[in-house]
């Protein structure tokens, strides 16, 4: 008796889950993500041939215009939980008896920018309604010896933040004077090793040269 042969079908693969799944990640990393905000004030790093990537958390940065004003970032650490950033600003309102609000402390940790103002002129700053008024209020900040407001982001970003790491990005036609001052004030608060950020010679991309002032 003759076997009966079964029909073959070539094998159906369904990937409408899988499609499913990758729009849901996508979307999902597009609304988490954080984006690194534009600086500023605009500059040209100078060249180097270190290839040492620029970290992403525990990070305060040091800003030196071409015109020589200060700019300084601070960032929320590894995890958003932690607020790193909004507790360095309630530290400095402390010591100028200047008092922020909830909503104030969290325009400053979503911001996310290097700043360049006066911790007299940051609720202005902060009220601002656009990139022209707040730029109006950036002259940058203050760091003569009659009322060194640089020294003191330094100092409390450090202790809110004792992982954190130091890094300078200066423009290449910055004065040196202005850049000495600035590394004086880091030894005075006890930081002796710092990053420089510039461009990767040929590449274009911005890694990090160390330094030691010691």
């Amino acid at each position: 008796m003759p076997k009966i042969k079964l029909g073959t079908k070539s094998p159906r693969i369904d990937m409408t889950p899988m499609v499913d799944l990758f729009t849901l990640l996508l979307t999902f990393f597009i609304l988490t993500a954080t984006f690194r905000p534009q600086e500023v004030a605009p500059v040209d790093t100078p060249f180097s041939v270190s290839e040492k990537p620029m970290m992403d958390a525990n990070v305060m940065t040091v800003l030196i215009a071409k015109d020589n004003r200060i700019f300084f970032n601070v960032d929320n650490g590894p995890d958003t939980i932690l607020k790193f950033r909004p507790k360095v600003l309630a530290e400095m309102g402390k010591r100028y008896n200047i008092e922020f609000t909830d909503d104030e402390l969290r325009k400053f940790e979503r911001n996310g920018a290097s700043f360049g103002v006066a911790i007299q002129d940051m609720k202005a700053y902060l009220a601002a309604r656009d990139s022209d008024e707040r730029a109006a209020l950036e002259k940058g900040i203050p760091i003569d010896s009659a009322d060194n407001q640089l020294a003191l982001w330094i100092l409390f970003a450090r202790q809110v933040n004792p992982s954190v790491q130091t890094m300078i990005k200066g423009d290449a036609d910055t004065d040196f004077p202005i850049v000495r001052e600035v590394l004086d004030i880091l030894q005075e608060k006890n930081v002796n090793r710092f990053n420089l950020i510039t461009n990767l010679r040929g590449a274009g991309e911005i890694v990090v040269t160390e330094e030691t002032t010691e």
